[in-house]
């Protein structure tokens, strides 16, 4: 049986502070968490399946041309090659998040530099990886190509657009205003763990052991690409190493190794190596960020204007949505924004975590930094003077908000008040600043079903689709479960990560706890009132804990209700109303001390605080350690990270963990997160709100901001490298 239930309106009733378990909140560790430092969680290329052959993607040596193998018939004969692929169905680059059809396909024609054109199929990874480098790949008819965002033709977003007021008359009139420009280049998502598939055919149906993190998607997408009914593909993902956004669509080696599987009779494993993970996933786009802000003598905003420029393949829809929270996030009457998309042959473009508001917060942080500055109000006051009382644009109320809270709080925690002038404090060779930001980032309740199963015993089984991609989704399902039915956490086994359970929301957009949550919060209503039946009372009246049920002054164990039998079922949760009746986002604050190297122009971050608001914290320790790796994105961002172009080709230059610098434990100083206590009544039932990339929305804008008070440098073309600061110097 399946409990639907549908968010039409605010959930009041609250349930989860009455249960008696408490599990809900508790900083309790990942029940997976021993099995991944032991190496004995399973990832997706370390399945052991009979006959396995081994795949190797081969990657295009230009940016335009029709493909050629010139000696395949002699790479074939090489020891242990099974066979060279080229299959129209091969994709162009991977679908993006929630695509829920095949992307583009057709390696035939190459769109950009490393797209992956071919598979080699051998006996052994090392046969395969030997015979696709011998593999000799030319272009034919290929024809120049944009892959300069600057001189590329750009296409307007339409649907972006926004001109509120007369943005340019309050800039004329503004007691202080800003208009800068700033530069973000492109991230890649760098995870652990590669991009893997294992694919095997049983007769006609697929199975496919892959790192993927939105799986009723996925399979969706691979069926779509193989020209298959979805009804004949499995897609099985327990453990993924590192997602990040790049593993939300369908990538090119799953669909090679279904391909492959098919064609040599038996099942083929297919991982990207290193270097085809930064050339042929996704990217976050590079942005070119123009900010007006206009403000009167007390620092309140009468203007603000956000125009930004992004870039993609041809062919693709996705834009950075850069603009997202600059459409809620400060009051003014004049308002007037921009989305250009550029068109380059370039890898593809897509959701790297956070996506919009990582990038675009950051710069509207910037903005803000530099306007308080123009007015010498304090930073901290100047955004406390602007926040709306409601969504300025649609004028909506605010589902919740703890804006101020996490600004002042946060304020006091790390020390704000001790906030040295511009180029005042040194230590030693080293010059000291302070930094801060807000953070924001839109709230998102997705479709999700789970099932839940109180067996005989007493104890309880989820299972969903639902995947956990280092969040702590096995731990937080099993807390809300254990709590609803009155179990200790040990006694509920959660099962995750494959299509043949339940399909839920996926792992994107931090809507995965709040929604995959709820489908199994429901489920377990459900179960609570069949309960209830059984002991003759009202569902509401009935006290579960330590798998005792308590009712009219008795106390029965679990076991002795249930009588032998079990009980399932089913919770499915949709969107509705709320979705759209009010603003519904999550706030906080960052705050930065750094040291700049008088000499040398190096940044070092010496410590560094966020201050979250998202709702109820599900689990305390797994909410706090995505904060802190999100403020560690942060500071890559801020510092470090950069996909470099070559301008000739638009090549990925820097296609390694060795060149793309991502923040390494001697770059992270002491972190410090405080969560703060909020309830949610308009984002779902759990009153519950996605935290996941909270934690990088403008955390780079806190550390370039310090720069600024350390050095009187602005750095306005991302990253803050010391020879950038060193000039400024």
């Amino acid at each position: 049986m399946t409990e639907q239930f549908k968010m039409d309106a605010p959930a009041t009733e609250r349930r989860l502070d009455d249960m008696a378990q408490g599990l809900v909140g508790a900083p309790l560790d990942r029940p997976e968490g021993p099995l991944k430092v032991t190496g004995t969680a399973t990832y997706a290329n370390e399945w052991q399946v009979d006959g396995m052959a081994h795949g190797v993607m081969v990657r295009a040596p230009g940016n335009s041309g029709r493909v050629v193998l010139s000696n395949r018939d002699a790479v074939v004969k090489m020891p242990g090659v099974l066979s060279v692929i080229q299959d129209d169905r091969l994709l162009r680059n991977p679908a993006q998040g929630t695509a829920n059809e095949a992307p583009i396909q057709g390696p035939q024609h190459v769109a950009y530099l490393g797209q992956l054109i071919a598979v080699v199929v051998a006996e052994s990874f090392e046969q395969a990886r030997h015979a696709a480098q011998a593999l000799d790949v030319t272009l034919e008819n290929g024809e120049p190509v944009p892959v300069d965002p600057e001189t590329a033709a750009v296409e307007p977003q339409e649907g972006q657009a926004l001109d509120q007021g007369d943005l340019e008359a309050a800039m004329s009139a503004a007691e202080n205003s800003v208009d800068v420009v700033y530069t973000t280049p492109s991230h890649s998502s760098s995870p652990m763990e590669p991009h893997a598939s294992i694919a095997t055919w049983e007769g006609d149906d697929l199975i496919l052991r892959g790192s993927y993190q939105m799986l009723k998607y996925n399979r969706n997408e691979l069926a779509d690409s193989l020209g298959i009914h979805p009804d004949r593909v499995r897609v099985i993902s327990p453990y993924v190493g590192g997602g990040f956004g790049s593993k939300l669509g369908l990538a090119p080696e799953a669909v090679a190794a279904a391909i492959a599987a098919k064609e040599v009779g038996r099942p083929v494993s297919v991982a990207l190596l290193r270097p085809q993970v930064y050339e042929a996933t996704m990217r976050r786009s590079e942005t070119r960020q123009r900010l007006r802000l206009a403000a009167d003598a007390d620092g309140r905003l009468s203007g603000f204007g956000h125009d930004a420029r992004v870039s993609n393949l041809p062919g693709e829809t996705f834009a950075e949505p850069v603009l997202q929270a600059s459409h809620f996030l400060y009051a003014s009457a004049n308002r007037k924004m921009s989305l250009d998309l550029a068109r380059l042959h370039r890898l593809c473009a897509g959701s790297v975590r956070a996506p919009g508001e990582a990038v675009g917060v950051t710069i509207v942080e910037n903005a803000m930094d530099e306007l308080a500055h123009a007015a010498g109000i304090d930073p901290v006051e100047l955004r406390l003077r602007n926040i709306p009382e409601k969504d300025p644009e649609s004028g909506k109320e605010y589902s919740s908000r703890r804006f101020r809270k996490a600004l002042q709080g946060g304020a006091e925690a790390f020390g704000w008040n001790d906030r040295p002038g511009v180029k005042e404090r040194r230590d030693g060779d080293w010059m000291i600043g302070y930094g801060m930001a807000s953070a924001a980032r839109v709230n998102i309740l997705k479709e999700s079903q789970a099932r839940v199963t109180l067996r005989p015993d007493g104890t309880a089984r989820v299972e969903t689709d639902m995947t956990d991609i280092g969040t702590g989704t096995y731990a937080i399902l099993g807390q809300i479960a254990g709590e609803m039915l009155g179990l200790p956490r040990d006694k509920v086994d959660v099962v995750l990560g494959d299509t043949d359970l339940p399909p839920a929301s996926g792992s994107g957009g931090s809507w995965g706890a709040s929604s995959s949550g709820t489908s199994v919060y429901l489920a377990c209503e459900a179960i609570r009132r069949q309960l209830a039946d059984r002991l003759e009372v009202d569902e509401r009246d009935l006290l579960l804990k330590d798998a005792q049920a308590t009712y009219a002054n008795k106390t029965t164990a679990l076991t002795d209700v249930l009588r032998g039998d079990e009980i399932a079922k089913v919770g499915h949760v949709l969107p509705g109303d709320t979705s759209d009746a009010v603003r519904q986002a999550t706030f906080g604050a960052y705050f930065a001390e750094v040291g700049v190297h008088a000499a040398t122009g190096e940044t070092r971050v010496r410590r560094m605080h966020g201050s979250f608001a998202a709702g109820r914290i599900l689990n305390a320790k797994t909410a706090r350690s995505q904060c802190l790796g999100g403020m560690t994105f942060g500071i890559g961002m801020a510092l470090t990270e950069e996909l470099a172009f070559d301008p000739r080709d638009g090549h990925v230059a820097n296609h390694n963990l060795a060149e793309y610098h991502i923040p390494v434990n001697a770059d992270v100083p002491q972190l410090t997160v405080e969560l703060l206590e909020e309830r949610d009544d308009w984002a779902s039932p759990l009153q519950a709100k996605g935290i996941g990339e909270l934690g990088i929305c403008g955390a780079a804008a806190a550390i370039t901001n310090a720069i600024f008070n350390a050095t009187g440098v602005r750095v306005r073309d991302y990253p803050a490298t010391l020879d950038k600061v060193i000039a400024g110097l």
